[in-house]
């Protein structure tokens, strides 16, 4: 398997353990969290998704964010499948474009941020976006078990 065979792989399977999670929020819990500070259930979901169209925007700009305008914005929220649904057409274009990388790209791309004094390799940036959405995925499942809602079984 070629590199980036692996990493669509790993951006499917995340994708497909935060789908199980997310579609078995109950509607009831969409605007919990824990404390004042903490994003809702919903505003989770919603900042995995729109999070990931703005590290495509990165990727694709080389790390220059420039102007940013979010498809999001001022977008309200209002249920889980809505969220999914507007951010299909943002997932598959991100996918392409992770697809159409080739090995040697992911070793000589440099995604450069400087505001953040950043400069990763792309076949590292990208595992860094998949590592984002598993790491809020961990962090919805305590919710849920702070909530005491039943867990999906995401560990198949």
């Amino acid at each position: 398997m070629k590199q980036i065979e692996m990493i669509l792989l790993n951006f499917e399977e995340i994708r497909r353990r935060s789908l199980k999670l997310w579609q078995g929020l109950p509607p009831e819990h969409y605007n919990w969290k824990p404390d004042k500070d903490a994003m809702t259930c919903l505003e989770m979901i919603r900042h995995v998704l729109e999070s990931e169209h703005y590290f495509h925007v990165i990727v694709n700009r080389r790390g220059n964010l420039g102007n940013y305008p979010s498809p999001w914005e001022g977008k309200e929220y209002t249920d889980v499948q809505s969220e999914i649904n507007f951010a299909n057409t943002y997932r598959i274009d991100f996918m392409e474009t992770v697809a159409s990388f080739s090995n040697e790209d992911l070793n000589t791309i440099e995604i450069i941020r400087a505001e953040k004094n950043q400069r990763r390799k792309l076949g590292d940036y990208l595992l860094r976006i998949a590592y984002h959405e598993a790491v809020h995925t961990g962090q919805l499942l305590d919710y849920y078990r702070t909530i005491g809602i039943e867990r999906p079984l995401i560990w198949d």
